[in-house]
């Protein structure tokens, strides 16, 4: 959400903003805002007004009470009555502008940052730089529900029995491979500094309108039945919402934080769930990271957080590359993003395996996170990066491990978490 003062002295840059976003349709929105703006600091104006004169008039009557006049202490009362009458309309017209003003303002998209490239969507997002070699072997690679079926470590039957599509029962070597790499990638983070947490997995609607958009939460959310309160998408949601209404002193900052949690999503949009893959599914595990800090060190951190990720894939030996996010593939939210993407030898292209986003003070304005500072409190930034999201990462991790037998290697910084193993021997015939 985007400061009302910039409305009043800037609406062409809003505009501008727009049309970089190809969101065309929003356009008369900012004209509506500006209008309702008027409108309600009119009302204050003439609320204050009447407030003075209510004081003025109170102020008579007791005047007149003490003159014992009383004819003319009920002709001020009756004045102020008709004031506290008009006060309480004016009243009740500026709250009712002030809800609609900032409904509307939440759909208006954050400024982003001028290198931003322009596009439409994702297929004009812009790929950055490639890490490792992104090597085809000379062995076809199975698809990787297969490379699982193969280790006995997938159970999608039973799962579509209990749950339906998109869901999954990890199990054995897969299973525990999988919460192998999310304790190395706990691990990995905390040795770079971060504090790490296990956030609530459910929020109320206050905190979910306050980290993402309307159309995010529409496509993303589970609702709970009955309660005032969402299954998270990821734990960025638990763990900026942890800072609401909040006042971090400047001498604390910046708050480097990792966070475990459960992910739920609804996949609207997704054109359908695999039955048979893990790409797409309603239910996950996520390593994340978040940053509070200062606006002039945001852009540090940005960069800090993709390199952690880009290191993280590395070190596991998967070739990743970093893909800028045109303007038409930003969430209105964000002032800047970039995907970190996985090789997939199989398919012999890069898929995405985590987002870094900076999202400048969009969240800390809906959300009322500031900081308090020598020369007065103001707004925080935000920033949040996937570490690593199995069993999507399951995915890249077997494809580039694989070997020509059916074995996976277990790179060295895994396998203190699996035991000592130093590979997974396929089981099934």
């Amino acid at each position: 959400m985007l400061d009302i003062k910039l409305f009043r002295e800037d609406p062409e840059l809003i505009k501008e903003n727009i049309k970089k976003k190809f969101q065309d349709e929003k356009l008369p929105i900012v004209d509506e805002i500006i209008e309702m703006d008027r409108i309600f600091r009119e009302s204050k104006t003439k609320a204050d007004a009447l407030r003075g004169e209510r004081n003025k008039k109170s102020k008579e009557i007791g005047k007149f009470m003490q003159q014992k006049d009383l004819e003319a202490a009920e002709a001020a009362k009756a004045e102020v009555n008709k004031i506290n009458e008009e006060l309480n309309h004016l009243e009740e017209e500026e709250k009712e502008l002030e809800v609609k003003i900032r409904e509307k303002m939440m759909v208006i998209p954050q400024i982003i940052d001028d290198s931003v490239p322009l596009g439409k969507d994702d297929t004009e997002n812009v790929e950055i730089e490639k890490f490792g070699e992104p090597i085809v072997p000379d062995f076809e690679v199975p698809y990787h529900i297969d490379i699982m079926e193969s280790l006995l470590g997938i159970d999608l039957d039973s799962a579509r029995k209990t749950s339906g599509n998109g869901f999954y029962y990890l199990k054995g070597d897969i299973a525990r491979l999988h919460s192998a790499i999310l304790a190395y990638a706990r691990d990995f983070m905390i040795d770079r500094g971060f504090e790490y947490y296990i956030p609530p997995f459910m929020i109320r609607a206050e905190v979910v309108t306050g980290v993402m958009s309307f159309a995010e939460m529409e496509n993303m959310m589970y609702k709970i039945e009955g309660e005032d309160l969402y299954l998270i998408g990821t734990s960025e949601h638990s763990m900026i919402g942890k800072f609401i209404n909040s006042f971090t002193p400047e001498e604390d900052l910046p708050l480097a934080l990792t966070s475990y949690s459960p992910c739920f999503r609804k996949e609207v949009g997704a054109h359908g769930i695999e039955e048979r893959g893990v790409y797409r599914i309603h239910q996950f595990e996520k390593q994340e990271m978040v940053v509070i800090c200062k606006p002039e060190d945001s852009p540090y951190w940005y960069d800090e957080f993709w390199k952690n990720t880009v290191d993280f894939f590395r070190s596991l030996e998967i070739p990743v590359r970093t893909l800028e996010c045109c303007s038409g593939d930003l969430a209105d939210l964000k002032v800047k993003s970039c995907d970190v993407e996985a090789w997939s030898p199989r398919q012999q292209k890069y898929f995405e395996v985590g987002s870094c986003s900076n999202l400048g003070d969009a969240q800390a304005r809906r959300l009322n996170i500031k900081i308090r500072g020598e020369n007065g409190n103001y707004l925080a930034h935000t920033l949040n990066n996937t570490v690593v999201a199995p069993p999507r990462m399951l995915i890249a991790f077997l494809e580039n491990l694989l070997q020509k037998d059916g074995s996976v290697k277990i790179p060295k910084p895994l396998r203190p978490y699996m035991g000592g193993k130093e590979k997974l021997e396929p089981k099934a015939k």
